[in-house]
C-alpha cells in the first residue's frame, strides 16, 4: 500500500491509500475518487510533507523525529504571533474580509472562523485566506 496526499478543485487536502500508482490512476480515470469534504471529483496528487533525512549514523529516518520539541515550540511561536498581531473577529471573519477587500474598512490583519461556503465565496471574490488549524489546547474564543 502507498499513501498519496491529494487535493480537490476546492483546495481541500486529504490522504488516499492505494495498492500502487497504477491503482490511483485507474480509480481517477473511472471517476471513483472524490473529496471527503465537498465530494469534488477533480482530485490530483500533490507533494507530500513527508521527508527523509540522514542521521549522523548515515541511516535514513523520517524527517523531524529528533526535532519534535523544536517543531512544537515553533508552532507555539506561530500561534503566539497570530494571537498578538491579528484582530480576532470570530464569526464575522467573512464580513470583515470583504469590507477590507472592498475598502470599506482599513486594511489590517484579521483572524476568525468561516464555513466552507464562506471560504469558497471569498476565493471567488479574489480574497486569499490561510487556514491554520487551532491547537487542541485553545478554545474557540482564543483562536
Amino acid at each position: 500500500m502507498i499513501a498519496f496526499d491529494l487535493k480537490c478543485g476546492n483546495d481541500h487536502v486529504f490522504e488516499g491509500w492505494f495498492k500502487n500508482d497504477g491503482e490511483f490512476k485507474k480509480q481517477k480515470n473511472k471517476g471513483l475518487l472524490a473529496c471527503p469534504v465537498c465530494n469534488d471529483k477533480h482530485v490530483v496528487k500533490i507533494l507530500s510533507s513527508f521527508g527523509m533525512v540522514k542521521s549522523s549514523e548515515n541511516t535514513a529516518k523520517p524527517a523531524g523525529v529528533d526535532d519534535m520539541e523544536a517543531a512544537k515550540e515553533f508552532t507555539r511561536k506561530v500561534y503566539d504571533f497570530i494571537e498578538h498581531n491579528f484582530d480576532n473577529v470570530g464569526t464575522e471573519f467573512t464580513k470583515e474580509a470583504l469590507k477590507i477587500h472592498y475598502g470599506v474598512s482599513e486594511p489590517r490583519n484579521i483572524r476568525g472562523v468561516s464555513t466552507d461556503q464562506e471560504e469558497k465565496m471569498l476565493k471567488e471574490e479574489g480574497i486569499d485566506i490561510l487556514k491554520i488549524p487551532v491547537p487542541s489546547d485553545k478554545t474557540d474564543t482564543d483562536a
